[in-house]
């Protein structure tokens, strides 16, 4: 995979504001590739960022990632869905806009290996 985009959708990562979440498919759009790319960054890389602020389109969470990321969850104020399957997004995900800007700023330094 190619380095340079598994370090851009790293960072859109790191951006996401304690307390925000972001959808795989609104890291797809900023980064240019698809949602279950970015599930596969987030599998293979993702371990050494905020990996519990990184959802399914309906809010989610995979199972075995659950019990963590409420608990870190809790620490940030976002509140679990009544079906513990993770939160309703629409109330916590972070401004797509600003992310989007803050992200442009934040990869600046990256060059693509295709050009």
């Amino acid at each position: 995979m190619d380095d340079v985009l598994v370090e851009r959708v790293l960072r859109a990562v790191e951006l996401v504001p304690a307390g925000r979440v972001v959808s795989y498919g609104d890291l797809a759009a900023l980064t240019g590739i698809g949602p279950r790319q970015v599930g596969s960054i987030m599998r293979h890389y993702g371990s050494n960022v905020t990996w519990w602020r990184v959802l399914s389109a309906s809010g989610d969470l995979p199972a075995p990632l659950r019990e963590e990321a409420f608990a870190r969850w809790e620490k940030e104020g976002i509140a679990p869905k009544p079906n513990r399957l993770g939160c309703r997004i629409a109330d916590y995900r972070v401004d797509l806009e600003w992310l989007a800007q803050e992200h442009a700023l934040a990869c600046v330094d990256l060059t693509s290996k295709d050009g």
